[in-house]
């Protein structure tokens, strides 16, 4: 699992006939502390994770086997983070 901070939405009105009507969103891949590994990636959400919020990120086969599809989903949304903490610090709190 990875961490991710959600910064916009993805419309797609043409899509693959088997892809399911969810949202997509644009998310940064970020550390424990929000600060950006990875911009600007593609993710399925059946959540409804909103703009600015903390998610949880799986990739690969677990992302399809979340939406129960063979279509061809690489990033899904599996939860919305409330708190970040390490020790006794909080990175990142709701």
């Amino acid at each position: 699992m990875e961490l991710g901070k959600v910064v916009g939405q993805v419309v797609s009105t043409v899509r693959d006939p088997g892809l399911p009507n969810l949202t997509l969103l644009l998310v940064d891949i970020v550390n424990a502390e929000g600060v950006v590994v990875y911009p600007s990636q593609v993710a399925a959400d059946m959540l409804g994770a909103g703009e600015g919020e903390m998610v949880l990120l799986v990739r690969g086969s677990s992302a399809r086997m979340v939406l129960d599809t063979r279509q061809p989903i690489d990033l899904s949304v599996v939860g919305i983070v409330d708190q970040v903490t390490s020790r006794d610090r909080a990175f990142y709190t709701k």
